[in-house]
């Protein structure tokens, strides 16, 4: 991409490109200095780094599902975080345009510094309280009234803020049911002298938006599925478990990988048909594998792309080849094949892992352990998620799976 001109490095204004996924290509002089980092710091590496957690989680479900319907975004507020921690309030202009076939996201910040609520109230009582001085008795009065009605406001709060720390110790411990639930319909490893199929899971402090399954069919044949539901928490949980359950009777009677697909894309159009301030969409890949024939299906919407590794140590990164799940209706889903001979390696994954890692290392994950047994490989993948366990990546859930096809 070429750089960026003089004009819009000193704009008075921050400006900034993002790939389609959220990595910085490009950024200008002015919003390098309002942030307090060089542009070697920040090119190439996640938009999360300079946004605050809660922002994150703004940006995933509201700001990239907007921007990849509609092209624009106008108007939008959210905090962007500086070197050393701190909180700017902003106001993003976006739009997505297509540069040699790449979707990038252009995008004007401009920092605003607006007093809060509270502030506002303190600089009204200052008014009122030095009008009084200079008004009549009457007004004295109506103020000793209003300081009156504060104080008991102020009671009524510290009763509701009690209340509301009761209700915040009793969600916490449902949602840790709920999760502990949500765990439990995740199917089990498989080693037979055919195949194995090893898997990791580990979802953030919330609610997963993180799910899969694999299962044997029959003797020879084998499907397996990783999904990653927009967003984390109730909501994204909810469709979790609600495609679980499709899937696993989709997969476990068979079905065809196109079939399986469609019904799960056509299961979260249903879902939010009537209601899209609610809608969610869904990244997936499925693979179906008959050990018998030495092939593998697979179909990938939209998800992150799946290594394939061949026995030589060859590398194959199998990319999207449709939309992601409940994204657009009437969409065909077409699985490609691939023949496979034994030893062949497969390593799946969702972005709470390749984030972290890179790209780069999970292919080498696969190589410098192709000699090694499959348990050996996922135990350093989890050794370098724990090392990796920092911000801006410790709140994403976490899911990989390997494969050996014997």
């Amino acid at each position: 991409m070429p750089s960026m001109n003089e004009q819009l490095n000193y704009l008075p204004s921050g400006f900034i490109t993002l790939s389609k996924n959220g990595i910085i290509l490009s950024i200008n002089e002015t919003l390098l200095q309002i942030l307090d980092y060089s542009s070697e710091a920040l090119i190439g590496k996640h938009v999360h780094a300079i946004l605050p957690n809660p922002a994150r989680m703004f940006f995933q479900l509201y700001f990239i599902p907007l921007i990849m319907r509609k092209h624009l975004v106008e108007e939008m507020y959210l905090s962007i975080a500086s070197k050393n921690g701190e909180e700017i309030p902003v106001l993003i202009n976006a739009s997505l345009h297509n540069e040699k076939e790449e979707a990038v996201i252009y995008c004007v910040i401009i920092p605003m510094r607006n007093r809060n609520e509270f502030e506002d109230q303190l600089l009204l009582a200052k008014e009122l309280a030095e009008n009084a001085f200079e008004e009549k008795n009457e007004a004295l009065i109506e103020l000793e009234d209003a300081l009156k009605t504060l104080e008991d406001k102020q009671e009524e709060l510290k009763k509701l803020n009690q209340q509301n720390l009761i209700f915040k110790t009793n969600t916490e411990k449902e949602l840790q049911l709920a999760k502990k639930i949500q765990e439990t319909a995740l199917t089990k490893d498989i080693s037979n002298e055919k195949v194995d199929i090893l898997s990791f899971y580990r979802a953030s402090n919330e609610l997963s938006g993180d799910i899969y399954g694999f299962y044997q069919i029959n003797p020879h044949q084998y499907g397996i599925i990783l999904l990653d539901v927009m967003g984390h928490g109730i909501s994204s949980a909810l469709i979790t478990m609600s495609l679980q359950s499709l899937f696993h009777r989709l997969i476990s009677q068979g079905v065809r990988a196109e079939v399986v697909m469609q019904e799960l894309d056509s299961h979260l159009h249903d879902l939010f048909q009537n209601n899209e301030s609610a809608w969610h969409y869904c990244t997936a890949i499925y693979l179906f594998v008959d050990t018998k024939k030495q092939t593998m299906e697979f179909i990938n919407a939209g998800h992150p792309p799946t290594i394939f590794q061949d026995p030589a140590g060859q590398q194959l990164e199998l990319y999207a080849t449709s939309p992601p799940l409940g994204t657009f209706e009437g969409i065909h889903f077409k699985s490609k094949t691939l023949d496979y001979k034994k030893g062949a390696r497969i390593l799946l994954y969702t972005d709470g892992v390749s984030e972290p890692l890179g790209q780069e290392n999970l292919n080498l994950a696969l190589q410098r352990h192709a000699t090694l047994p499959l348990s050996v490989t996922r135990e350093n993948m989890i050794v370098s998620l724990s090392n990796e366990a920092k911000d801006p990546y410790k709140n994403d859930d976490q899911c990989f799976i390997l494969i050996e096809l014997k």
